[in-house]
């Protein structure tokens, strides 16, 4: 039963293929040895924390590594508050997630931020993630009903961040994860864990012709730590921990009028689950207990030491690791620093997860708040996060206290 709800919860953020759908061209697939050979994603517990939270990166395809500093730069690149222009700010957001396919799955996140110190150069920044699948229904070995449970995730994340340079800043996050996938027969259990991100930020103004540009990159190693058992660590899974690089180059266009382009591209440092065809020995057969070895040594191996095979460690080689790299493109217009249009693209190779979706939004700002919607179109058929929606509301609490202050004076 634990693995049908494991299952679950990979459908329901990965969108798994069939091997019958995995064809193209020349390099249709004619065997399931040779679809084996090529579907191969990497596997992670506790998906949920690699899911966008917010609008604004969400209508850029999931970018959000160097772009402008906001509320949500937790989750992005936690670095970036040191940059921000207001002291402080929280956002809460809200994704009703796969609602093609059930309702009651969503997401909910909420992040903010304080600046202090000499010039504003250092910050403080907290949020609090929760993930909820809904109502599942749990059935025996035999289909019989046994109980209805609720599935959920959640993660409490505190950080800090600090300019080292006029240009240059970097931070810091530790995050306390906590997944429930339990029901009542006795042989599971919650996982717990800790993680840390370590980010960078760097941004610089060049002159372009009479205008003077904003040119920022960064870089985001999150969900660095340990791994999560829900069997009493007879099998442990990773944490999804991944790298993150961005860029963004921004170009005022006159007094009213900006345009950024933005890119991320993105590595699970994770390494890859043996594959049974990897064991197979003369006759043809798969040697059971080589690949039962190769099993037990993966979940006997920490996070740490992961993170470093990861690198080098895919069964088709460096090729397929190339396909582990995941990107995003987007673009943000800007009218008056008040209306923002918003589009992009990601992009995952079909062997990897095949998320493949053009994203759209928009947002406006009045005062000292803002709010930001964002929509998911997929171009795969058979995709899960077609039609997803996002949602969020961002204050400026700087700037309500400012207005307080003058409603006051007044």
């Amino acid at each position: 039963m634990r693995k049908i709800i494991f299952l679950l919860l990979t459908v329901s953020l990965s969108t798994v293929m069939a091997f019958a759908q995995i064809s193209s061209g020349e390099n249709t697939i004619t065997s399931v040895v040779d679809a084996a050979k090529q579907y191969n994603p990497v596997q992670t517990a506790t998906i949920s924390l690699g899911v966008a939270p917010d609008a604004r990166g969400g209508s850029m395809g999931d970018v959000g590594a160097a772009t402008e500093p906001d509320e949500n730069s937790q989750f992005w690149n936690p670095a970036k508050y040191a940059f921000a222009y207001s002291r402080a700010g929280i956002a809460v957001n809200y994704t009703p997630w796969l609602r093609k396919i059930v309702s009651g799955i969503n997401l909910a996140y909420i992040s903010g931020y304080t600046k202090f110190g000499y010039y504003d150069n250092q910050a403080i920044s907290a949020s609090f993630r929760y993930f909820s699948l809904g109502e599942v229904t749990a059935y025996n070995s035999e289909g019989v009903e046994q109980q209805v449970i609720n599935p959920f995730e959640m993660a409490v994340d505190l950080g800090y961040s600090r300019m080292l340079s006029d240009n240059f800043s970097m931070g810091v996050v530790m995050r306390y994860i906590h997944s429930d996938m339990t029901y009542d027969d006795g042989d599971n259990e919650p996982a717990n864990t800790f993680a840390a991100d370590v980010a960078a930020y760097y941004t610089a103004y060049p002159q372009v012709g009479y205008s003077e540009c904003q040119w920022s990159w960064g870089l985001n190693l999150s969900n660095i730590g340990g791994k999560v058992s829900y069997d009493g660590n007879a099998t442990s899974q990773f944490l999804p921990c991944n790298l993150r690089l961005g860029t963004s180059f921004t170009f005022p266009m006159d007094d009213y009028n900006m345009l950024s382009i933005n890119f991320d591209a993105n590595k699970y440092l994770v390494p890859t689950f043996p594959q049974s065809w990897q064991f197979y020995d003369e006759s043809g057969q798969v040697d059971q207990e080589a690949f039962e070895a190769a099993k037990q040594d993966y979940y006997d191996m920490s996070g740490i030491k992961g993170l470093f095979k990861s690198f080098n460690d895919a069964p088709g080689g460096q090729k397929e690791e190339f396909h582990e790299i995941n990107w995003g493109l987007g673009l943000e217009y800007t009218y008056d620093r008040r209306f923002f249009l918003r589009a992009g693209y990601h992009y995952e190779n079909e062997y990897k997860g095949d998320r493949k979706y053009f994203t759209f939004g928009a947002g406006v700002t009045f005062n000292a708040f803002h709010l930001d919607a964002g929509y998911v179109l997929s171009t795969a058929q058979t995709s899960a996060l077609d039609q997803t929606l996002r949602f969020s509301l961002g204050f400026d609490l700087e700037g309500i206290r400012d207005i307080m202050g003058g409603k006051r004076r007044r």
